[in-house]
């Protein structure tokens, strides 16, 4: 081989080295496009699952609230059925044998009725002696005592009721404050 053989060829594998490293960086690029594109595609994929399980937990949410609540209306409107034993019971006169039978039925059936609602969740609210609680009363007046701690209940004008721990009506009470002070008065004369 002569020379310019030689150096012919050392041309064309030098062409051939530089296509086949050109190819090789054009598949890197393409390795490299393809790693993002997979990666961004994992992303979203996993963005969407997350997604789709906070549907699925929020829908399971309102379904137990919608479960928890359902009886909000129903139990409110009942409530005033309770009113009209509990002052019926109150008022009846228990020394008339007349009316005792009737009294003890009354009773009877408000029992009956506070039992049913406290199997679904409806508690009563009598907070007469505790401290007053703006979340669950309601301060119908306000009257001095030197016998109750300030701000305690000192009487219940009508019981409140929670559902499922979340108010329903709130009680109607009478507040105690503190009695006001006596005016001193200044003897000018000292």
């Amino acid at each position: 081989m002569t020379d310019e053989q030689q150096h012919d060829q050392d041309a064309l594998l030098s062409e051939e080295q530089v296509a086949e490293a050109l190819d090789n960086a054009s598949l890197l690029v393409k390795v490299e496009t393809l790693e993002a594109q997979l990666a961004d595609s994992k992303d979203q994929a996993l963005r969407a699952v997350a997604e789709m399980q906070n549907i699925r937990r929020r829908a399971e949410q309102d379904v137990e609230k919608a479960h928890k609540f359902a009886l909000e209306k129903f139990a409110g409107d009942l409530l005033a059925v309770v009113d009209s034993l509990e002052r019926g019971t109150q008022v009846a006169d228990a020394s008339n044998e007349a009316v005792k039978p009737m009294l003890e039925g009354m009773q009877l059936t408000l029992k009956q009725l506070l039992d049913t609602l406290k199997r679904f969740q409806v508690e009563r609210v009598d907070p007469l002696g505790q401290p007053f609680n703006p979340e669950l009363h309601q301060a119908m007046a306000m009257e001095e005592s030197t016998s109750a701690e300030p701000d305690s209940v000192l009487k219940v004008f009508q019981c409140g009721y929670t559902l499922s721990g979340r108010l329903l009506r709130p009680a109607m009470v009478v507040v105690s404050k503190a009695p006001a002070e006596p005016l001193v008065k200044i003897d000018e004369q000292a």
